[in-house]
């Protein structure tokens, strides 16, 4: 990732959880040059636990320019139309309005510190977003893993696949910030 630039800036607005019955995925907001970019705009207990971290960055929904979703789960998409019709990128795709245009994702460059990869594991569709910042290079994925745990994913359809990923992720980030769960450093330890 040598050729990712370090300019963005990474602000984790609601820290995602699984636990049953209580689900919420992690929202990200990622802002680099004129881009004000949403991940995983999913479930939450309440849309103002999204909306007031935003209006304290001083980030209104109509600002936002881009939305992206790591895979089609509800928990990761049931809060995109709280912004404009904007770019909707997810793996094949980017959706604007009733525009659908076929595109895969993988080494798509939303900004010059903003990319998308493929990394099919917890589900076949399932991207992470690539964000070089000035101290980390922080990977946003649902590759289903905390810096605890767990090992293996009760969902995922390829245990290989899904631990292939995680190594690729490993490889690229500095941190990782999971669907649910809190950011985390990654070490010898971390779950492949």
């Amino acid at each position: 990732m040598a050729d990712l630039a370090r300019t963005a800036r990474v602000d984790v607005l609601v820290e995602g959880y699984a636990r049953l019955p209580n689900v919420a995925g992690t929202v990200t907001l990622v802002r680099d040059a004129d881009r004000v970019v949403v991940v995983d705009p999913g479930m939450v207990a309440g849309r103002d636990l999204l909306l007031r971290p935003m209006r304290d960055l001083g980030v209104a929904p109509e600002d936002v320019t881009d939305v992206v979703v790591s895979h089609h789960h509800l928990d990761h998409t049931v809060n995109i139309a709280l912004f404009p019709v904007v770019p909707v990128h997810d793996f094949q795709s980017v959706i604007e309005g009733d525009v659908f245009t076929r595109r895969p994702a993988d080494g798509v460059q939303l900004t010059p510190s903003v990319r998308l990869l493929a990394t099919p594991g917890h589900t076949p569709q399932d991207i992470t977003t690539l964000v070089g910042t000035p101290d980390d290079v922080v990977a946003l994925t649902h590759l289903w893993w905390t810096g605890e745990g767990p090992a293996d994913d009760p969902y995922a359809p390829d245990r290989d696949q899904l631990r292939e990923q995680r190594e690729r992720v490993l490889g690229l980030a500095s941190l990782v910030v999971p669907g649910h769960g809190a950011p985390f450093r990654p070490g010898t330890s971390t779950p492949r």
